[in-house]
């Protein structure tokens, strides 16, 4: 599949929504929640206001004329928050565009803007269950923190 990686315009922002439904992982054999849930604060952190903040960064995958794909980073006191100077990320595929690379290459690419930029290094939390786990330490992520089911992951720029 043909796809190009782009920083995000102004007017694509609000589809950050849907993205970040997307990103949530269900495990098999359970059902999605309603999208409603992204409203929920917990998780509104990740795109209220996104691109009004010095550190907010995002990058989109677009493939057959339309962005099937996001990678953002922000500074924020989220799931995977480390240090007030480390950008957290959230990468999210629509389903018929997984499994092809596109989430690996968006990842590459938002670590070298975020290195480029002066980051020394970003963190994310994702379920151990999320096959993405693997994605994220083959691209140099270590586990720094873990319970029972999620995981705290750093990668140093």
């Amino acid at each position: 599949m043909e796809y190009i990686i782009r920083p995000i315009r102004e007017a694509e922002i609000p589809q950050l929504k849907d993205f970040l439904y997307n990103a949530i992982f269900i495990p098999e054999g359970i059902a999605a929640p309603p999208m409603e849930i992204v409203e929920d604060e917990s998780l509104q952190i990740y795109i209220r206001n996104f691109g009004q903040e010095p550190d907010d960064r995002c990058l989109v995958a677009v493939a057959q004329n339309r962005v099937v794909g996001a990678i953002w980073a922000r500074i924020m006191n989220d799931y995977g928050h480390i240090a007030d100077d480390t950008p957290s990320i959230a990468i999210s595929l629509y389903k018929e565009y997984r499994n092809q690379g596109i989430g690996t290459a968006l990842l590459q690419q938002m670590l070298s803007l975020l290195k480029a930029d002066g980051y020394k290094s970003v963190s994310l939390s994702v379920q151990k269950a999320n096959y993405a786990m693997k994605m994220y330490q083959k691209a140099g992520f270590q586990v720094i923190s873990d319970d029972t089911d999620e995981a705290i992951m750093k990668c140093t720029l």
